[in-house]
């Protein structure tokens, strides 16, 4: 009985010491929600700019994935365009003309904005297909007002789950409201940033294209 119990305590172990010594991964997943409700529409050319900076800055491995931020977000219609970058250089820089195409052609098509704003929906789209991607660094790009107008019924009212993702709002403008009263913006983000944080995320706001560098850091969490 106690060559059976050492025996067993020796395979446990084992196994642990193996799981310890598993590399972990290092490639990056990104999901970039682009919103397109109401006047939102007229800042989709600066999405075109962040989606070119990010093909260019992603290497073969890594996995990107676009979506519009509608009226009901969490489907799989709303995806414009996704991609895991092909291990052969050649293969990746096709794939990525490809992709820049069809979010050119999406952004030539869009006229009007959407009736309303799912955000929590497509941020669910998004977090979904980060983790099925089991890449090292996972990255939801929310380019919004962040001003969520869901349709009648449409419920959204519950927790985030965003382990391990880091959230980054991007080109969060002011709406007229905010001009009243600057609160309402402030209010606005600090209850995003309450969301993502209970969910177990991380939370960055980037308004400044400047640093764009700075995006998908490899520390980005440590610089918050």
């Amino acid at each position: 009985m106690k060559t059976l119990l050492v025996s067993l305590a020796l395979a446990t172990l084992a196994l642990t010491l193996s799981a310890c010594g598993q590399p972990q991964p290092t490639n990056k997943a990104v999901f970039l929600l682009v919103d397109t409700s109401g006047t939102y529409t007229e800042e989709l050319n600066k999405a075109q700019g962040i989606l070119n900076y990010l093909l260019a800055t992603l290497d073969s491995g890594d996995s990107i994935a676009v979506a519009r931020i509608d009226s009901g977000s969490f489907s799989e219609k709303d995806v414009i365009a996704k991609a895991t970058f092909d291990e052969r250089p050649s293969m990746a820089n096709d794939q990525k003309r490809v992709f820049k195409h069809d979010m050119d052609q999406f952004v030539a098509t869009i006229k009007t904005g959407s009736a309303h704003t799912d955000i929590t929906g497509a941020i669910l789209q998004a977090a979904e297909y980060l983790q099925e991607t089991g890449a090292g660094e996972k990255y939801v790009l929310v380019f919004s007002d962040l001003e969520e107008d869901l349709q009648k019924g449409h419920i959204r009212d519950f927790p985030l789950e965003l382990d391990g993702i880091q959230v980054i709002a991007l080109n969060v403008t002011k709406l007229r409201s905010d001009n009243i009263d600057p609160r309402d913006y402030l209010n606005r983000l600090a209850q995003w940033q309450k969301r993502v944080l209970d969910g177990g995320g991380n939370w960055r706001v980037v308004n400044d294209f400047d640093r764009l560098d700075r995006l998908i850091a490899i520390n980005a969490m440590d610089e918050i």
